[in-house]
């Protein structure tokens, strides 16, 4: 089941990169270890999850992309389009499936696709070459030491309306950034799990609560 905007509603997409340091990019997935050998790959199951899932569907204006650094080789991007996924369950070790089929194939070139499951993209690249790609969109990198993410005078309003706009969003997982792309923007001073970060940009883009871009 898939959430469908109003007919009206122009279709507006939320990107998600979620960078994994040392999160496995070729070979055997191990499915029963995947906090420890995958290279806390658990953490970016979570964070997917969250941006793609909804209670009873999938969101289908939204876009994550993992960065998978932990080798062997170099780094890997798998993109899940939600529009277009097909048999994506919110069970971990379901998803953790869906990656496991696409680093045991050789890796494609940079600048290639290759789709190993409908709405899941292989490819190779580093986070440079996707923020390139999202050139044109405005990031958001979240950082707990900068500015709100909302502004100071916004209020949640009345009724739920979905913010329409291209957004982009760029989070790591237990390790930090070291990067300098982006609006840095916070969502408070605490440190949050990726999948509750997630959750909360959700939130503030559904509601519509004013940002502080």
């Amino acid at each position: 089941m898939h959430y469908e905007p109003s007919l009206n509603e122009e279709i507006k997409v939320r990107y998600f990169a979620l960078v994994g340091h040392r999160a496995m990019s070729k070979g055997k997935l191990p499915l029963n270890d995947l906090a420890g050998g995958a290279g806390r790959m658990d953490v970016l199951i979570r964070g997917l999850m969250a941006g793609l899932l909804t209670s009873h569907g999938i969101r289908n204006d939204v876009e994550v992309m993992l960065h998978l650094q932990g080798g062997p080789g170099p780094h890997r991007r798998l993109k899940f389009v939600g529009s277009e996924l097909r048999g994506f369950h919110a069970e971990e070790r379901s998803v953790a499936g869906l990656i496991a089929k696409s680093i045991k194939e050789p890796m494609p070139a940079i600048g290639q696709w290759i789709e190993r499951s409908p709405g899941v993209y292989d490819g190779g690249g580093t986070l440079e070459r996707t923020l390139k790609e999202w050139k044109n969109v405005h990031l958001i990198r979240l950082d707990a030491n900068a500015e709100k993410l909302w502004k100071e005078s916004a209020k949640l309003p009345s009724d739920s309306n979905p913010n329409p706009m291209d957004i982009a969003f760029v989070l790591s997982d237990d390790l930090p950034l070291e990067i300098d792309d982006g609006t840095p923007r916070s969502l408070g001073s605490t440190w949050l799990q990726g999948h509750l970060a997630i959750g909360l940009c959700h939130f503030l883009l559904d509601e519509h609560v004013e940002l502080n871009l």
